[in-house]
């Protein structure tokens, strides 16, 4: 009989023992894979005063009123070791690199965040608002307007700060997901004449029609934010009147549908693809909802979540000039009437820092920066990119990650070395338009995806052909 009750008892030990190990290993799993915290908030960026717009030299007053509002909205993540990192959208045209670096600044004595751990992403749309140092030359501004321009660039610095700190305040347990769709509306401006358009058979390229989505998600699955991207210029609209574009509509329509959470929209490489057709309303919500359509089609569809692991790098590295115009070529430059106002205004600017002996710089910091969500790598540059780093930086990394342009600063155009020989708007006007001495050197390429592909190395992401700098 004894025996009998020990033989159980020995069992019933076994069985607690499989058991514990088992709850053991199911605790321990979920414990890595959801223990990620995420808070979101947002603030209204919308002018309360009319202000100049950014984007198009063709404008020649303040803005209107308003189509829909424009936001800055901020993700901030937290993974299982308590690394963190805060991604922030804006319904702006750019950061310059002074706003963005006092931003930077100040949240690293208020919150204790470095460099690596802020994306301050713009969506480059033409219907909100100018901030300083940003296309300046492009517009024709009194000094009111200049003075109206730097005030509301101080309070979108302090909004921003202010909302970085809102975003960490509010972290509860999520999940997160990701995954890539596909919009089709992005059209390569080099390669295609919008005034021909509507009787092409056959559209060029290059393009890249990702539509990368990371979803955020409460722990009873419960959609909490969605960030998606597309690389394409907001540029349907040129009115008079504020409006995020087709990314602000798509943001909307995926707001309505998902009533309790957050769309925030980031700008990809798009600095060479248009929206085609455009200039109408409804058109901007076309794109809009095709756009919100395909991240839908992500948020509905099945996947795995991403471990709760962050790694966060960031680097600047030296892209160089050309050599500046001589003063010779700059006076002939400044007798031609035909030179556009952007043009005259830069002209007659390098002409008197030359006079005035001012040392005209040869390079200039571009940043680089990378994260890496689990499995899911994130990797942000500045500047207006051409859509071949999104292209070369996929076969270097794979189809999965996300490339995002037009972060942290927004310099000038960024383009490629087959950019520079073919010539064009992209590798030869925008200087002037940006203020930059002259156009980049034509290494610029190679050194922006090397420091992209070393800085990976040091974050531990894997590089599947490192060598692509041949065109």
């Amino acid at each position: 009989m004894n025996q009998v009750i020990f033989e159980k008892r020995y069992i019933l030990l076994i069985v607690l023992f499989i058991v514990s190990i088992l709850s053991s290993s199911y605790t321990a799993y979920y414990a890595q894979s959801d223990s990620w915290q995420a808070g979101v908030a947002r603030v209204d960026i919308t002018p309360k005063d009319s202000l100049w717009m950014g984007g198009y030299a063709s404008r020649d007053h303040t803005a209107e009123g308003t189509l829909h509002k424009l936001w800055s909205k901020a993700l901030a993540v937290v993974d299982k070791n308590g690394n963190r990192g805060v991604i922030v959208t804006n319904d702006i045209l750019g950061f310059p690199k002074d706003i963005s670096d006092n931003i930077k600044e100040r949240c690293k004595k208020e919150y204790q965040l470095e460099k690596p751990q802020i994306i301050l992403s713009s969506s480059h749309t033409h219907s909100g608002p100018a901030v300083r140092n940003n296309l300046d030359l492009v517009y024709p501004l009194s000094e009111d307007h200049i003075k109206d321009i730097e005030n509301y660039s101080i309070e979108l610095e302090n909004r921003i700060v202010d909302l970085i700190g809102k975003a960490l305040e509010n972290l509860i347990s999520v999940q997160l997901f990701s995954d890539n769709g596909v919009a089709r509306f992005q059209i390569n401006r080099r390669n295609n004449n919008a005034r021909t358009l509507s009787v092409q058979t056959d559209l060029n390229g290059p393009n890249d029609y990702a539509v990368p989505v990371l979803e955020v998600r409460k722990m009873n699955e419960e959609l909490y934010t969605t960030l998606f991207g597309y690389a394409c210029h907001p540029t349907v609209l040129n009115s008079y009147k504020w409006s995020g574009d087709y990314p602000g509509f798509a943001q909307l329509a995926l707001e309505e549908k998902y009533s309790e959470a957050t769309a925030m929209f980031f700008q990809g490489c798009g600095a060479d693809q248009n929206p085609l057709p455009r200039r109408s309303v409804s058109l901007a919500k076309q794109y809009g909802q095709e756009l919100a359509a395909a991240v839908e089609r992500i948020i509905e569809d099945e996947s795995d979540p991403i471990s709760a692991e962050l790694k966060t790098g960031y680097t600047e590295v030296e892209i160089f000039f050309s050599s500046p115009p001589k003063i010779e070529t700059l006076e002939e430059l400044a007798a031609d009437t035909t030179l556009y106002s952007y043009q005259q205004k830069w002209v007659k600017q390098m002409l008197s820092k030359i006079k005035d002996g001012e040392q005209i710089p040869k390079s200039y910091p571009y940043p680089i920066q990378i994260w890496k969500l689990g499995s899911q790598t994130i990797i942000a540059l500045g500047g207006e990119v051409v859509i071949d780093y999104a292209i070369k930086l996929k076969r270097i990394f794979g189809n999965d990650i996300f490339v995002m342009g037009y972060c942290n600063d927004v310099m000038g155009y960024i383009p490629t070395t087959r950019v520079l020989r073919e010539g064009g708007y992209e590798s030869r006007q925008a200087q002037m338009v940006y203020g930059l001495p002259s156009t980049w050197k034509a290494d610029i390429e190679v050194r922006i995806l090397q420091s992209v592909i070393d800085l990976a190395k040091k974050i531990g992401i894997e590089i599947l052909e490192p060598q692509l700098f041949s065109n």
